[in-house]
């Protein structure tokens, strides 16, 4: 069993980001009902995990395979999303441990996933998100938006994908403002998007824990928020 003074940490560290995300609501007039909360949880260990969910973060993000797949045997309650890169050699590994896989950046990536759905997830479709690079940062991972419109014909074709919509990573600035071009421009990809193609579904996964609250602001269903939940970590 967790402490009981970790779950009243974790349970006021979730307080917390979930006013801020009302407050965020509040001020673009939507419903805080509508905003998934994911908890980064790379890096922190499993029996901090148990913690954390008996406080009510039962959404988790993992950037590794590995790491995710070591995590969920020993915390129960969890539904785990994958953030991070995936190599396609682990494709595998990767439905079957991860409810969500936010993070297919490539075309290749999708059609690989939907082929070893019908053997790994036979019985329901495999809810992911298309990772794009909307600031075009070569040292950021996803689609380029070019790539992603001339590719649609090809995701058309995905059958046992349920793709839910985009995800991208905001900027790495000192001022949360200066992430706010890229939400908008997510946000605007999505839309025409589509209007070309109804396979897209409405999510946008943007924002972290310096900017989570201005990516709700430009329509951001899912943020991703590790160290205001979590505390500080070590960069491997």
């Amino acid at each position: 069993m967790p402490a009981p003074q970790d779950v009243a940490a974790f349970a006021a560290a979730r307080e917390r980001v979930l006013g801020r995300i009302a407050e965020a609501c509040g001020r673009a007039g939507r419903d805080p009902a509508g905003i998934t909360l994911v908890a980064v949880s790379k890096t922190v260990p499993a029996e901090r995990l148990v913690a954390a969910v008996a406080a009510g973060l039962t959404t988790l993000g993992e950037n590794r395979v590995q790491e995710g797949e070591s995590k969920a045997a020993l915390v129960a309650g969890a539904t785990w999303h994958l953030i991070g890169p995936l190599q396609s050699n682990k494709a595998k590994r990767a439905l079957v441990t991860f409810a969500v896989i936010e993070s297919v950046d490539s075309v290749e990536l999708a059609e690989r996933l939907d082929r070893l759905a019908a053997k790994v997830r036979p019985n329901a479709l495999v809810p992911i998100l298309l990772q794009v690079n909307v600031d075009r940062d070569p040292a950021k991972a996803g689609l380029d938006p070019d790539d992603l419109e001339r590719g649609l014909e090809r995701l058309d074709g995905c059958l046992r994908l349920d793709v839910r919509g985009l995800m991208t990573v905001g900027r790495l600035v000192d001022d949360p403002e200066a992430a706010r071009s890229t939400f908008v421009a997510l946000r605007r990809l999505s839309d025409r998007v589509r209007l070309r193609w109804s396979g897209l579904g409405p999510d946008l996964s943007m924002g972290m824990s310096d900017d989570y609250p201005i990516a709700i602001e430009e329509g951001g269903t899912i943020v991703r928020v590790g160290r205001a939940l979590f505390g500080d970590r070590p960069h491997p």
